[in-house]
């Protein structure tokens, strides 16, 4: 049965997540040099048009429809397929189908965005697309399936994820990580400062995602209800945790603190409470998010001494947050706080915690595979990286004629 409060929270929800994604490029288009604002921006911004033409056609069949072997969905759903305005018993009871399918289809837009930070400044606009359309299919819709949908195998063996660690961060680090590997770092990397040329555009991008991840987080209880608030209070008092101890972090071994490191600490707090959101209370929550402070500004200093030119820290953030987001989840989650989830190991059940690093492993492992092989193919046949004259134009020149500061 139809409920308007729960119908009207989702669409508020959805349209916060949408927010995600202009507010992702400008928090990278900040960090970056103003040769390659645009570019940068635009790479995040387009992905709201070609992975939900992609979602329509394909993407929801595959990711939420009717079970394959525990491994993908059928196309029954193709072109939305019988995708009304009447609710769905496996998925929201309580709202339109057709409501869950646009909410999700955000989620879909804004994690192959996240992945351009980790290549930022280096990449050709064209093959990038390519590369966002095949990983969408060929990654992020199974993976989703696995976890979230009903007969997804990974769900059915009690993997967890509550909006998004494992389908969402996880796999747009694994990715990064595989792109890193692939491309190398930028031109100088090593040799020269890439100083950000705008952090208060940074700025606004990050309380634009904060912003936002409310309807990320708290909309994925899919009902305005008790988890929804547990949710939502859960990512707020991890964001700031995640503010808190990056800060303290850069205190004691910088001296002092940095505007950056504060808005570095705030998206590590947001994106590791996301798996674990609508499943631990508010003292938990305030552990998650400094510990993610913590681990993730310990992972972002440990790629300059690996010499990995993880441009704007995909993988130490994002990658590292859902890992141990996940994780957490196996540890902190009770069922006291939400009766629909689950116990972790400080309630009794140390099963959880390896089912969760059992979700790790195979997501992680199938995402780096994958999208290092996309990219391989994709990087021989079209060339994915500038060529050296164009890296030092600057990507909004070379790729889209044009410029963002007419100094």
């Amino acid at each position: 049965m139809i409920s308007a409060a729960d119908t009207a929270f989702i669409l508020a929800a959805a349209g916060l997540v949408l927010l995600m994604t202009p507010g992702l490029a400008l928090f990278y288009a900040g960090m970056v040099r103003s040769k390659n604002v645009l570019g940068t921006m635009m790479q995040s911004f387009f992905m709201v048009a070609l992975i939900s033409i992609e979602w329509v056609y394909l993407g929801y069949s595959m990711s939420f429809g009717p079970d394959v072997g525990g491994v993908i969905g059928d196309l029954s759903w193709f072109a939305l397929n019988g995708v009304t305005t009447a609710p769905s018993a496996d998925y929201a009871s309580t709202i339109p189908q057709l409501l869950f399918m646009v909410y999700q289809c955000m989620f879909a837009v804004i994690t192959p965005a996240l992945i351009t930070g980790a290549f930022a400044e280096r990449v050709r606009f064209v093959p990038f697309l390519v590369f966002a359309l095949l990983w969408a299919i060929l990654v992020y819709n199974p993976v989703c399936h696995w976890v979230w949908a009903k007969g997804g195998w990974l769900g059915n063996m009690g993997v967890m994820d509550f909006a998004g660690g494992l389908v969402v961060h996880v796999t747009c680090g694994a990715a990064a990580l595989a792109a890193i590997l692939v491309l190398g770092p930028r031109r100088g990397y090593g040799k020269r400062s890439f100083i950000p040329h705008s952090l208060p555009m940074t700025f606004i991008g990050t309380a634009l995602l904060w912003f936002g991840w409310f309807g990320f987080n708290g909309g994925s209880a899919l009902a305005a209800d008790e988890v929804a608030v547990t949710a939502f209070v859960a990512t707020y008092l991890a964001g700031m945790a995640g503010v808190f101890m990056w800060v303290v972090m850069e205190w004691v071994t910088l001296g002092k603190a940095t505007t950056l490191g504060a808005m570095s600490g705030a998206i590590a707090g947001l994106a590791t409470i996301t798996p674990a959101a609508g499943f631990v209370g508010p003292n938990s929550a305030i552990v998650i998010g400094c510990v993610a402070g913590m681990a993730c500004f310990g992972a972002v200093n440990l790629k300059v001494k690996l010499k990995l030119d993880d441009s704007l820290d995909v993988v130490g953030i994002h990658g590292v947050g859902g890992v141990i987001g996940t994780l957490c989840l196996g540890i902190f989650a009770s069922t006291a706080v939400n009766p629909g989830g689950v116990d972790g190991l400080l309630a009794g059940n140390i099963s959880q915690l390896w089912k969760q690093a059992f979700g790790v492993i195979v997501v992680g492992s199938y995402t780096l595979v994958v999208s290092w092989v996309l990219l391989k193919i994709i990087h021989s046949t079209m060339g994915l990286r500038l060529s050296e004259e164009n890296e030092v134009v600057g990507l909004d020149y070379s790729e889209h004629s044009e410029t963002a500061y007419n100094d």
